[in-house]
């Protein structure tokens, strides 16, 4: 039965990738399987080269395209949002996210049926035909999930070894590998604070393309044809409801915590 890794190339996946290339998880993966967003910070592309240029299994990139060129053409009124991260909104919490299920989700299992021989539309088996490995730390616990399919096996080895997110970071401390940092698009709206000003001072093009996008929605989608606005309601990046450059990422009242935990596929920031 082959075996599969979910990579989202940050901290728990690399690390699970890696004791799998040490001989500390086994058997090893067959493959790795990085659904690439097209709209991630740079750190993550790199991290991603060095891990492919490491590891005795290949790394398959996946994409849905661009989530980004997605969001900026449906500011414009020029396609449907389909798959809108869940931003801020004036008066009304959060956006539905359908983001992950579009951009991370349908790639990787579509690759899984690749790797399986299936053709388009055809049924899966109708047995456990694959195991595939989800980077899930314990403290993360809340985020495993069975798989949706019956002929794909979830596991969570990290869990099965009672390691948490800092565990991890010891784990790749400890061999000399590189940490990386948190894996997720430059824009979204689960980054905590700190993860917002690790990006302004430290990969400001990065910052400068969430900044860019926070302003793009700030009147939502537009209807097509008309171009006029869904809603009144103004959206934005960050939980303060200000705008991402001029957000004070050290003030407690506006602070954004890690908000991770509610991306309950277990797929982004891992």
């Amino acid at each position: 039965m082959p075996r599969v890794l979910s990579l989202g190339a940050g901290v728990q996946s690399s690390t699970l990738a890696l004791m799998a290339s040490e001989g500390e998880v086994g058997p090893a993966p067959d493959c790795a399987i990085f659904a690439d967003t097209q709209s991630e910070p740079a750190w993550v592309y790199r991290h991603l080269d060095w891990l492919d240029s490491v590891l005795p299994f290949p790394i398959y990139r996946v994409t849905a395209g661009s989530l980004r060129g997605e969001i900026l053409k449906a500011t414009k009124g020029e396609q449907r949002a389909d798959a809108r991260p869940p931003f801020f909104v004036e008066h009304g919490g959060m956006l539905r996210r359908q983001c992950t299920q579009d951009y991370k989700l349908i790639p990787i299992h579509r690759k899984v049926r690749e790797l399986l021989g299936l053709r388009k539309h055809q049924r899966g088996p109708t047995h456990i035909a694959v195991e595939q490995w989800i980077g899930i730390s314990i403290d993360e616990a809340s985020r495993m999930k069975p798989s949706r399919y019956p002929w794909i096996l979830h596991r969570w080895p990290l869990v099965e070894r009672e390691m948490s997110r800092q565990a991890c970071i010891q784990w790749l401390v400890d061999h000399n590998f590189p940490v990386p940092n948190r894996s997720a698009c430059t824009f979204c709206p689960y980054h905590d604070d700190r993860t917002w000003q690790h990006m302004r001072e430290n990969d400001p093009a990065s910052f400068a393309d969430a900044v860019l996008i926070d302003r793009a929605i700030r009147n939502g989608v537009m209807k097509q044809r008309t171009g006029k606005p869904l809603s009144s309601a103004r959206w934005y990046v960050h939980r303060s409801l200000i705008p991402l450059d001029q957000v004070a990422f050290n003030d407690e009242r506006t602070a954004q915590l890690n908000l991770f935990e509610n991306e309950c596929e277990g797929v982004c920031g891992i």
